[in-house]
């Protein structure tokens, strides 16, 4: 095992760690839209604020679920990357630049595309959409995809970062 080597899991390890960091946010966004529903619940007298309770909750939870499975998922991973390396560390270097790839592959098309066309379409919604139902989901779908953004957007730069850091190796 050269320097170089260890490099690379080190890297890797904390590449994924940053990453569980990173996606605990999803939680945390997912507490406070939970939280809003609540005081909507409890707080609300009109009807607008009435009608964000259900949007809100669903929010909070879609936010945790995705929060809850990355942090898992990302866990896993770093558990399962001394192994796969120890056994292979050329293998374990190719599969994370293919994982690398289709990551960001995803990205553009699902963050950077997908999003905002539909944060497009939830604000015209807002706009032609008269009842309160309507506009509460609306502009709790805009809020969330926002937080998604914001989280996916760090999250993008840094798998860029180290996708070009396995190239590097390779």
């Amino acid at each position: 095992m050269k320097a170089g080597d260890i490099e690379l899991l080190k890297s890797a390890t904390d590449w994924a760690r940053a990453e569980v960091f990173s996606t605990s946010f999803f939680v945390v966004f997912g507490v406070m839209f939970l939280l809003g529903s609540v005081s909507f619940w409890y707080l609300g007298k009109s009807e607008i604020a009435k009608s964000y309770v259900i949007p809100t909750m669903v929010a909070g939870v879609v936010l945790m679920i995705i929060g809850l499975g990355l942090i898992y998922a990302n866990v896993t991973r770093i558990s399962a990357f001394e192994t796969a390396f120890n056994s292979d560390a050329l293998a374990f270097l190719q599969s994370e630049i293919a994982r690398a790839e289709s990551t960001l592959k995803e990205y553009q098309t699902v963050v950077f595309k997908a999003i905002p066309a539909i944060i497009i379409v939830c604000a015209l919604g807002v706009a032609f959409m008269s009842t309160p139902i309507w506009r509460a989901s609306f502009i709790t779908a805009i809020a969330m995809l926002i937080v998604i953004l914001l989280v996916d957007g760090t999250a993008h730069a840094r798998v860029d970062a180290y996708y070009k850091l396995l190239l590097t190796v390779s």
